[in-house]
This record gives structure tokens, C-alpha cells and sequence, in this order.
């Protein structure tokens, strides 16, 4: 059944937000089928702590003025290191590339489908 058009229209809204404070390797992934609680992940690395948290900012700001939305939960802010941002269809990982290294998100989801991003988000962050 795969990913709802409104949850992948809410990563896309978050991805360009990350996007505007230069977050980097963002991938999004159709989880719907595999987890059942949510339909999809975004997953986007910062170079540093003050670098996650305006990117966190960012997509917390857009989503709001998007959709009217405020996270269903927040863990992790103020580290720097990953915050996670449960909108509850759609989880976004912002993750210090460290942490996104270690982790690898990706890889434990890599049976999942991609989600395409608009191809100016990909190029301009690799």
C-alpha cells in the first residue's frame, strides 16, 4: 500500500526546510509497509550541534506554517546529536553526521522503498 500523497507531501515540505539550513544526505524512506505506525522517515545529517538544532528549527517552522503542525513528540533537542520529530505519519531523524554514520538508519531500513526528493534537495546537499 505503501507511503499516503500527505505524508509524502509533509517530508517533501521538511526536506526543503533542512534544505534552507544546508542539511546534508537527506534520504526518505516509504516505511508503511514494514511498520504500521508510521508511513515514512526522513533522515538528514548537520555538521555540527548548532547545525542540527537550526535545522530542526527550520522544519519545525515550515511544517507549522505548512500544515499547522506541531510535533506529535520531540526527543533529543539541545544535544545537537539526533533529534527526532514524530508528526506521527511522518518521523524526521536529524542527525549529526557522526551519529548518522554509527547508526546508519538507511541500512537497518534499506529494504524499504525511497522516497523521491526533488532533485535540486539531493544534488545541492550530497
Amino acid at each position: 500500500m505503501g507511503a499516503h500523497a500527505d505524508s509524502i507531501a509533509l517530508v517533501k515540505i521538511a526536506a526543503r526546510a533542512a534544505s534552507e539550513k544546508l542539511a546534508e544526505n537527506m534520504v526518505a524512506l516509504d516505511v508503511a509497509d514494514r511498520l504500521g505506525v508510521t508511513d515514512a522517515f526522513l533522515i538528514v545529517s548537520g555538521g555540527s550541534e548548532p547545525q542540527v538544532n537550526a535545522i530542526v528549527d527550520e522544519i519545525q517552522a515550515k511544517v507549522l506554517e505548512e500544515y499547522s503542525m506541531r510535533p506529535v513528540r520531540r526527543e533529543g533537542f539541545g544535544m545537537g546529536r539526533w533529534v527526532l520529530l514524530d508528526y506521527g505519519d511522518v518521523v524526521v531523524h536529524v542527525q549529526h553526521q557522526e551519529d548518522r554514520v554509527f547508526y546508519a538508519l538507511e541500512r537497518l531500513w534499506a529494504d524499504c522503498p525511497v522516497i523521491e526528493l526533488p532533485e535540486e534537495l539531493t544534488q545541492q546537499n550530497q
